[in-house]
């Protein structure tokens, strides 16, 4: 797998605090669209679910496109670092299991974003949703399988 090279730059400052909410991008490796197959998309999905049942993050909002993923979510229990790598760890397993493939899944390292004290939260989540409008991928969002915010 090729090494990005500012990649170590996604690190810096990056600190987790429970209680405080992040807004986190992971990209499948290569940007292969793989979640164009929505059932692909949903064993994301379950990965999310479970780390929200398993009392790790409080999910918000998440939006899964064709070739990577927004989640909004409050920290509950451990750290972002945590969160992400069981995500991606278990999704890798998953998706390549129902894929028949095997190796990289996701473009290492993440993007993460604490979200202030004070700060609404329900614009991230819009933004969230509005993903595959403003991709043109459905005319209405109504129409789009992958994604979920708690407001609505």
């Amino acid at each position: 797998m090729p090494v990005r090279p500012n990649s170590h730059r996604l690190r810096q400052g990056r600190c987790s605090e429970n209680g405080r909410a992040y807004l986190v991008t992971a990209a499948v490796y290569r940007r292969r669209r793989i979640f164009e197959d929505w059932r692909l998309g949903r064993l994301l999905v379950a990965e999310l679910r479970r780390c929200h049942d398993h009392g790790a993050v409080n999910s918000m909002a998440w939006g899964v496109m064709p070739d990577h993923f927004h989640w909004l979510f409050q920290l509950e229990h451990g750290r972002v670092e945590r969160v992400m790598q069981q995500v991606k760890s278990r999704s890798t397993l998953t998706i390549n299991r129902a894929l028949q493939e095997r190796g990289a899944f996701w473009q290492s390292g993440y993007h993460d974003r604490a979200i202030r004290d004070g700060q609404e939260l329900q614009p991230f989540a819009r933004y969230i949703v509005a993903n595959p409008l403003r991709a043109g991928l459905v005319d209405r969002i109504g129409d789009y399988p992958l994604w979920d915010a708690c407001w609505l």
